[in-house]
């Protein structure tokens, strides 16, 4: 999630590293956290890959800025990424959301359409956060009034985004 993002945000424009920070952690930061000591490992892994470079810029006040932009080799990356993902990045909410955010950065509607199908296929499969055996408990059948919570929030949202799925992907396979 924190490489996908930050290819993502400097796909839209250069940034430095603290306005990288405060757009991720506004992006997932109610998931993980993003410290330093995490986003900067990932910043110097993603410029020895060649994935992105860094340019001395003066800053605002006196002290200069590390300026970090994405090279055609990261732009290749992350739209590769992007049409790549399946398994724990459709399927995980949390990763989901970040992917969301970035695949209007996947020129293609087609290939946009591909990773959709994805997670409707994820979405229109039965499941539960509880089980009987194999079989997915619905909320109606839950005593726990916490438990039927979950799941009635989850039902709800479910729906929610399986409509909004239908609806984007008619849109862009009649594009």
């Amino acid at each position: 999630m924190l490489e996908l993002s930050i290819l993502g945000f400097l796909y839209e424009t250069p940034l430095h590293g603290y306005e990288l920070r405060k757009r991720i952690t506004a992006l997932t930061g109610h998931v993980r956290p993003v410290g330093e000591s995490t986003l900067y490992p990932a910043i110097k892994r993603l410029e020895k890959a060649g994935l992105l470079v860094r340019e001395t810029r003066p800053g605002p006040a006196a002290a200069p800025r590390q300026v970090l932009t994405l090279t055609p080799a990261g732009r290749d990356e992350l739209r590769r990424r992007l049409a790549d993902a399946e398994g724990p990045e459709v399927t995980d909410e949390n990763r989901w959301f970040t992917l969301l955010a970035f695949l209007r950065h996947l020129d293609d509607p087609a290939a946009q359409a591909v990773v959709l199908r994805r997670r409707l296929a994820f979405l229109e499969e039965p499941s539960s956060f509880f089980y009987d055996g194999d079989r997915p408990l619905r909320a109606e059948e839950l005593d726990d009034p916490f438990r039927h919570g979950i799941l009635t929030v989850a039902r709800a949202t479910s729906r929610a985004e399986l409509a909004w799925l239908r609806t984007t992907l008619a849109e862009l396979e009649s594009a």
